[in-house]
C-alpha cells in the first residue's frame, strides 16, 4: 500500500452494531460514517455507552458471533466485513493495530514483556528468535522504557502500570501497521504518567507513519493530540470536524455540554458545568433527538424528528452537526445553555418552525 499522507486507508459507511437483549435488540451503533486519513489523528469522544469502542471492534473483527453488523468498512480496497477470520487475522496486528484499555488484560501474565513482542513479529514476519528480539528491544528503546535490553526479562506484574501501557504500544507497532486503534490509552493514569504514555504513542505514529483512532473520555487528550474528532451519543455521530473548530465553536448542545464539564487551566476559577440526567438505552429509543431529554433547547421538533448530520457553515466545510437548533448554539458556552434558566437567553429555541426558517431546509 501506498504510504502518501492524505489519502484514505480506513473508509466506515452506514455502519450498525445490534446486540441481541433480554428486553429487545441493542442497538449499539447507528449509522456511523467516517474516512481516516494516511497520517491523520481522528478522536472519539462521548459519554460511556456512546458507542465508541463497540465501532472500533467492528473494525477489528473482534466483536462476539452474536453481533449483528451491517454497512461497510474498506481498508486497501477491501471490505473488512466480508472477510473469512483468516483473512482477518492477516490484517490484524499487521496492518491495522489495537491499543486496548486495560495493559494487564492485553499481556501474558506467564510470560516476560520481550518475549511477547518477539511472538508479535514472528506471527506477521518470516524473521529468525534472534531478530524478533533486537525488534522487541528497539521498540521498547522506541516508546521509552528504560534499560530496553534488561527489560525484555521482565514480566507484566513487574512494571508499572504506565509502563505496561508502553509495552503494548511497543506490540502495536511491531509490524509497522497502517492504522493505529488506541482505545482508552490513558484511563486510570495520573497525569505524569499519561504524559509519557502519549508520547509513546507520538513516537509510534512517527515510526510508523500509521493513521490513528483515539478513543477516549479526555477532551483535553483529543485536543493536544488529534486532527479530527467524532462527538458521539447514543450510537451515533452527533458532531464532527477538525478539532479546531469543533472545540472553540461547538454547534450540538451535547459537545458544548462536554466541554463546560472540562476543567481548564486558563480559567481555574471558572466554574464546571454538568449535564443534566444520563444517556438513554438504546434498547428501545424514542422518536427524535435522543439528546432532547437532556437538552434545554429542546422543543417539539427535537422530541419528533431526529437531526441529521449537516453542515454548520463557516470556513471549516467538513464541519457536521445533528442538532436542529445549531445556529442558535453557534457562539455559546456551556454555561449560556445548562446553567439553570439560562437556555431561555439562547435565541428563539421555543418555536420549531422559527428555528427551521432560520436556519433554512435539512
Amino acid at each position: 500500500m501506498s504510504r502518501a499522507a492524505g489519502e484514505t486507508v480506513l473508509d466506515v459507511s452506514g455502519l450498525t452494531v445490534t446486540f441481541p437483549g433480554p428486553e429487545g435488540p441493542v442497538r449499539a451503533v447507528r449509522g456511523v460514517d467516517y474516512r481516516l486519513r494516511r497520517g491523520e489523528v481522528l478522536g472519539i469522544v462521548g459519554e460511556s455507552g456512546s458507542g465508541k469502542s463497540v465501532t472500533s471492534l467492528a473494525v477489528m473483527g473482534l466483536l462476539p458471533p452474536t453481533a449483528q453488523v451491517a454497512g461497510s468498512i474498506t481498508f486497501d480496497g477491501r471490505d473488512l466485513l466480508t472477510l473469512s477470520d483468516d483473512e482477518l487475522n492477516r490484517i490484524r496486528g499487521e496492518r491495522i493495530a489495537m491499543i486496548f484499555q486495560d495493559p494487564m488484560n492485553s499481556l501474558n501474565p506467564v510470560y516476560p514483556v520481550g518475549y511477547q513482542i518477539e511472538e508479535a513479529v514472528l506471527a506477521h514476519r518470516a524473521v529468525s528468535r534472534a531478530h524478533a528480539r533486537e525488534r522487541a528491544v528497539e521498540l521498547l528503546d522506541l516508546v521509552r522504557i528504560p534499560n530496553p535490553r534488561e527489560r525484555i526479562s521482565s514480566y507484566p506484574h513487574e512494571l508499572s502500570g504506565g509502563m505496561r501501557q508502553r509495552v503494548v504500544i511497543a506490540i502495536a507497532m511491531a509490524n509497522d501497521p497502517d492504522v493505529i486503534i488506541a482505545d482508552e490509552p490513558t484511563t486510570a493514569l495520573d497525569v505524569t504518567v499519561q504524559a509519557q504514555v502519549l508520547q509513546a504513542l507520538q513516537a509510534a505514529r512517527a515510526a510508523t507513519g500509521a493513521a490513528m483512532v483515539l478513543i477516549t473520555h479526555d477532551l483535553g487528550v483529543v485536543a493536544g493530540q488529534a486532527d479530527r474528532v467524532m462527538v458521539m451519543y447514543a450510537g451515533k455521530l452527533v458532531e464532527t470536524g477538525d478539532v479546531e473548530p469543533v472545540f472553540y465553536e461547538p454547534r450540538m448542545p451535547y459537545t458544548l455540554g462536554l466541554l463546560g464539564a472540562l476543567p481548564r487551566l486558563d480559567r481555574p476559577a471558572e466554574r464546571l458545568t454538568p449535564i443534566p440526567g444520563a444517556p438513554p438505552s438504546v434498547v428501545d429509543l424514542p422518536p427524535g433527538c435522543p439528546f432532547s431529554p437532556r437538552c434545554p433547547l429542546s422543543t417539539d421538533l427535537c422530541r419528533d424528528t431526529e437531526p441529521e448530520l449537516t453542515a454548520v457553515g463557516g470556513s471549516a466545510v467538513d464541519h457536521l452537526a445533528a442538532c436542529h437548533h445549531s445556529a442558535q448554539v453557534s457562539g455559546a458556552v456551556a454555561q449560556d445553555v445548562f446553567a439553570p434558566g439560562a437556555a431561555g437567553d439562547i435565541g428563539a429555541v421555543s418555536d420549531p418552525e422559527a428555528t427551521v426558517a432560520a436556519e433554512g431546509p435539512r
